[in-house]
C-alpha cells in the first residue's frame, strides 16, 4: 500500500469526494454540493454574506451529522444561490429538542441524504450551511475555519478545545 501525496492547503483542492466533479471557487465564490452531486449551492466566501463560522457540539448537532459536532457557516439568504436541485431537498423541522425553543428546519438532498443546511425560526434570513460539504477543501482551511465554538459543555471529553477560538457555554449571543 502506497502513502498518500501530501497536500498543498495553500491553495484550491478538490479531492475525490462524492460523484459531483464540478465544483469550483474564486476569490469571492465557492461553491458547496451533496455527495451524489443532485443539490449545489454557490455562496460567497467572505462578509457580508458570510455572517459567521462555528463549531457546535448541541446534542441536535451531533445527532444530525451522526459525528460528535458540527463545522458550521452561517449565510445571508440573499447571497446564498441554489445552482441546481432545489426541487431534491426535503425538509424536516421540529423545535422540541432545541434549547432556545426556535423551530430547526434541515435541507437534506433526498437522493443521498446530505444535511445541506438548517435554517432557525430564530435567525430568519439567514442560513447555516455545513463546512464538509464545500467542494473546494482548501477553504476549510482558510476562510471558513471556524471562529467559535458553542456549546462547550457538551464537547466530548477525548476531543480538546481548538486552539485560538472563541468558546461559549450554551448557544452564542453575539449581544452577550
Amino acid at each position: 500500500m502506497s502513502a498518500a501525496a501530501p497536500v498543498d492547503k495553500s491553495k484550491p483542492y478538490f479531492p475525490l469526494a462524492g460523484s459531483a466533479r464540478d465544483g469550483w471557487s474564486n476569490d469571492e465564490e465557492a461553491t458547496a454540493t451533496c455527495f451524489c452531486g443532485a443539490v449545489q449551492l454557490k455562496f460567497p466566501t467572505q462578509g457580508p454574506g458570510v455572517v459567521e463560522t462555528f463549531v457546535c457540539h448541541c446534542a441536535d448537532c451531533r445527532k444530525i451529522t451522526a459525528s460528535m459536532f458540527a463545522s458550521n457557516f452561517s449565510i445571508a439568504d440573499r447571497h446564498l444561490t441554489h445552482v441546481r436541485g432545489r426541487e431534491n431537498l426535503t425538509a424536516f423541522g421540529q423545535s422540541r429538542t432545541i434549547g432556545s425553543g426556535n423551530t430547526m428546519t434541515n435541507h437534506f438532498c433526498s437522493t443521498c441524504g446530505t444535511l445541506m443546511y438548517r435554517v432557525s425560526s430564530g435567525f430568519p434570513g439567514m442560513s447555516i450551511l455545513r463546512i464538509g460539504t464545500v467542494d473546494d477543501f482548501h477553504l476549510h482551511e482558510t476562510k471558513l475555519k471556524p471562529q467559535r465554538e458553542q456549546f462547550v459543555e457538551r464537547r466530548v471529553e477525548w476531543l480538546h478545545p481548538l486552539d485560538g477560538v472563541k468558546q461559549v457555554e450554551g448557544t452564542y449571543n453575539p449581544e452577550n
